[in-house]
């Protein structure tokens, strides 16, 4: 019976000993890492500038006359499609922008396209291409998307020529629907 209480106490000690040390050995690591990282002067900085947000006044309510956020104040769209300007839109739709948008009503990661032009000025189109984080923040409709799709669209740094040149490409696919 001793040399059975022997082998076992033997392999207690050596099979459970290093899985004991090593637990003890990451508790020490966990504890020590911890303790460096108190938090008590860390990020003070950012710390004291989101408190101060939280006492600034609210922003005042965003007029919304229907065109968005952002430089486009005015667009002139003619009753025809300029062809060119719709080419050059749909190459650079295609590089930028169809991995989330279908041209259809059909949502990928945002909404479908179909009919955008036709349920939104060109200037509200544009601001929110150029525009997408401010637009989601402050504009009401953007906001409505936002929460409704869940995802924040990626500013793709087009800039105002390139975003006119999408425009008139979702306008020839919204009048061939």
């Amino acid at each position: 019976m001793k040399n059975k209480s022997k082998q076992v106490s033997s392999i207690l000690r050596n099979g459970l000993l290093k899985p004991v040390q090593l637990g003890a050995v990451a508790i020490l690591c966990g504890t020590l890492l911890f303790s460096c990282s108190s938090g008590e002067n860390e990020n003070t900085a950012s710390t004291q500038a989101e408190s101060g947000l939280a006492h600034q006044a609210p922003e005042a309510p965003v007029e919304d006359d229907g065109k968005g956020i952002g430089p486009v104040k005015t667009v002139e769209v003619g009753a025809d499609i300029d062809q060119a300007l719709a080419t050059e839109g749909k190459s650079i739709f295609e590089g930028k922008c169809s991995a989330c948008h279908q041209l259809s009503d059909q949502k990928v990661v945002g909404p479908g396209l179909a009919n955008v032009t036709e349920i939104r000025k060109p200037e509200w189109v544009m601001n929110m291409i150029i525009n997408p984080e401010e637009m989601t923040k402050k504009d009401p409709t953007a906001k409505k998307l936002l929460a409704e799709h869940l995802t924040q669209m990626t500013n793709q740094n087009v800039n105002e020529q390139d975003a006119r040149a999408i425009l008139e490409f979702l306008r020839q696919n919204d009048k061939s629907i």
